[in-house]
Formats: structure tokens, C-alpha cells, sequence
């Protein structure tokens, strides 16, 4: 049973948005900053965000060059253009918004191996040069020598000059903070059981009570679905792990191998290398946080073999994280119904997309 105050004060709201993961304390920035009187609440199921929000590599990325040309197979010329466009504003938003100190950002560039000089997707390079020149003003890739100290089987790099790293736990404390700023309450521990909806107001449902507000936004990506299972999404599991501090580390950037789903960096001295979800589709295609031995043992042998052939290293520490994927590499952002919205799947690129989605979505609100 609630108190009077407790009635008074905490259970009524202007919006209230699921998921405080970026997309979600973006989205209740965003409102906040185009209307300072909204009474905005932010609901999170877990103590930290449930997602990947927390749990991702700390990648600030527009697309490699071979995955950009894999979407090309799949997307028209102008759907790429506005894929990598969202991804780059919505990098902008988040370092704007909160400054790349804040994030620990830093543009090192990224770096993509090669196991074949005459990779075939080379030949490409300069028309997706010309395609994105537009875009960011200047060529953005180029080849140069494997002199990373990697394996002899990688022959070639491809190295973009437009993307960068970001410390992930920074970057959502500092959001955190800044939400807090602006007088957006937010609270963990609220698992949503039901959302109801009625003529003037819309009802969240708890297993211990209820709130009510005008107008909701979902924004708990590979989780949508729950909630509302005519959101067409696909959950992705991205598998990780961590070394233990090596000495004399010179790596600098971030680096993708086999169209993105390979990834790699250097933070704290460490190696965080993620990825292989194309090792079992089918395993990976799933919202439970257990890891893969399968895909574990495979980041281990190809941290062996590729990236630290020479080098002993130790496993720290190991988790995932969970992603959406769809038909295509689109966005959903939407209204849902009369007074509910959403901004979901970001195929595994929440941390450039998140920020502009949640702009894109308080303009479908308001």
C-alpha cells in the first residue's frame, strides 16, 4: 500500500521512459531540454542498465569498409549514406552534449585487418571514399603495413581516420549526471510488467504498484518486444573479454576484423576483444547474459593467433551484452499508439546512434 506522499509525489509524471540505457537518458535529455517543465521519470529494470549500454566495447564507429559494402548489398546507396549520417550526428549529439572529456573520448582512428592484399572489397576503396566524402569533408580510408606487431597473416589494414573510442562507464555516469541535472528522476530496480493505455493517460505496471503519465517511450532495444511483440527485432548476444594489464602495449585506436564482428582495443593497459557471433547465429540470437564456451574459446584462439601471436597474456575477466537486429540495419523509431513511442534496434551501434535516436524520438513526442 502506498502513503498519500508516496501517491502524491512519486506515481503521476508527464513521460516516463523505459530503459536508461543511452538511448533512453538521451531521449529524456532531449525532452527535457526542448520543454524544462516536463515531469520526466526514467525506469530501469536492473541497478545498471540491462542491455548494452554498460557492457559494450567503447566504440565510437560509423562502419568499416567491408561492412559498409556488405550493407550496401543489402540497403540502397542512399540508405547507407543515411545509416552512417545517423551514426555520425548521433556521435556529435553525445560529444556536444556532454564534452569528450567527460566520455574519455579520444580519435585515434580505427584500424580493420586483412588477411588477403588482394582482397577483392580493396577495389571499392575509393568509391566509398567518394560516397562519404560529402559527408565528412575528406577521404576517410586508407591502406597501410601491418607494423602493429599482429599476426603474419594479417597483409593489409584498412584505417579510417573518423572513428574513435570512448570510456563506456564514463560516458553513462556522465549521462546519468547530466539527467540528474535537468531534474529527470530515475529509477532502477522497475521491472515494467504491462503497459496500459487509455484515452488521456497511460498506466505502467509494476508487480508492486503502478505509475501513470501522459505519454511513454520505449526504449529498451532487444527488449521491446516484451512489451510489445509486434516490434520486429532480432536480440544479438556480444560476447567479451579482458586481459590482465601487459607490459609495453603500443597499440593505439580501435580495430574490426570479418566485417565488424571481430573487434578489439586497448584500455588500461588491457586487451578487450569482443565479438564472434557469427561463429553460432543461432546460439547468439537470444536475451539471456550466460556466455558461449564456443565463441569464448574462439576470442582466446584468435587473440592467440592474431592480435598477440608473441605475447602471453591472461583472461581477467569475461561478459555480454545484449543487442537488436532486424531485417535491415534501420533504426525503429516510431510511434507505437496513441500516447506510446519507441526507439529500438541499433545493430549493435547504440553508442553512435542512441544520441540522435533519442532526439529524433522527444520531436515524435512533442
Amino acid at each position: 500500500m502506498l502513503s498519500y506522499w508516496e501517491k502524491k509525489s512519486f506515481t503521476k509524471y508527464d513521460i516516463v521512459v523505459i530503459g536508461s540505457g543511452i538511448t533512453g537518458l538521451s531521449t529524456a535529455i532531449s525532452l527535457k531540454e526542448k520543454d524544462k517543465s516536463l515531469n520526466i521519470i526514467v525506469l530501469e529494470r536492473g541497478l545498471l542498465p540491462t542491455g548494452a549500454s554498460t557492457k559494450n566495447a567503447g566504440f565510437a564507429c560509423v562502419g568499416s569498409l567491408t561492412e559498409i559494402l556488405d550493407d550496401l548489398n543489402h540497403h540502397s546507396k542512399q540508405e547507407v549514406i543515411e545509416l552512417i549520417k545517423l551514426r555520425k550526428d548521433g556521435l556529435d549529439i553525445l560529444r556536444n552534449r556532454l564534452g569528450d572529456e567527460a566520455i574519455g573520448y579520444f580519435e585515434n582512428g580505427s584500424y580493420e585487418l586483412l588477411f588477403d592484399s588482394n582482397d577483392y572489397r580493396l577495389l571499392k576503396l575509393n568509391s566509398i571514399n567518394e560516397m562519404l566524402f560529402p559527408l565528412f569533408g575528406k577521404t576517410i580510408f586508407k591502406t597501410i603495413k601491418n607494423e602493429f606487431g599482429f599476426s603474419e597473416k594479417v597483409e593489409l589494414l584498412i584505417e579510417s581516420s573518423v572513428e574513435g573510442e570512448i570510456n563506456t562507464g564514463k560516458m553513462m555516469f556522465s549521462l546519468l549526471q547530466k539527467a540528474y541535472s535537468l531534474g529527470i528522476e530515475v529509477k532502477t530496480g522497475f521491472e515494467v510488467e504491462e503497459i496500459l493505455e487509455k484515452d488521456t493517460e497511460v498506466e505502467i505496471v509494476n508487480k508492486q504498484f503502478s505509475l501513470k503519465a501522459k505519454k511513454v517511450c520505449v526504449c529498451t532495444n532487444a527488449f521491446a518486444p516484451k512489451l510489445f511483440p509486434e516490434i520486429k527485432l532480432k536480440p544479438g548476444r556480444g560476447q567479451v573479454l579482458i586481459t590482465k594489464p601487459i607490459e609495453n602495449l603500443k597499440l593505439k585506436g580501435v580495430y574490426h576484423f570479418d566485417e565488424g564482428y571481430y573487434y578489439f582495443r586497448v584500455i588500461d593497459n588491457r586487451i578487450l576483444f569482443g565479438g564472434g557471433r557469427n561463429v553460432d547465429f543461432d546460439t547468439e540470437t537470444t536475451t539471456s547474459f550466460e556466455l558461449n564456451n564456443k565463441i569464448q574459446a574462439d576470442l582466446e584462439e584468435k587473440l592467440r593467433t592474431v592480435i598477440l601471436p608473441q605475447q602471453n597474456f591472461e583472461i581477467e575477466h569475461r561478459w555480454a551484452g545484449i543487442m537488436a537486429f532486424g531485417e535491415t540495419k534501420k533504426p525503429i523509431i516510431k510511434q507505437v499508439s496513441k500516447n506510446v513511442f519507441a526507439a529500438v534496434k541499433f545493430g549493435g551501434m547504440g553508442i553512435a546512434i542512441g544520441s540522435k535516436a533519442g532526439e529524433d524520438l522527444s520531436e515524435l513526442v512533442l
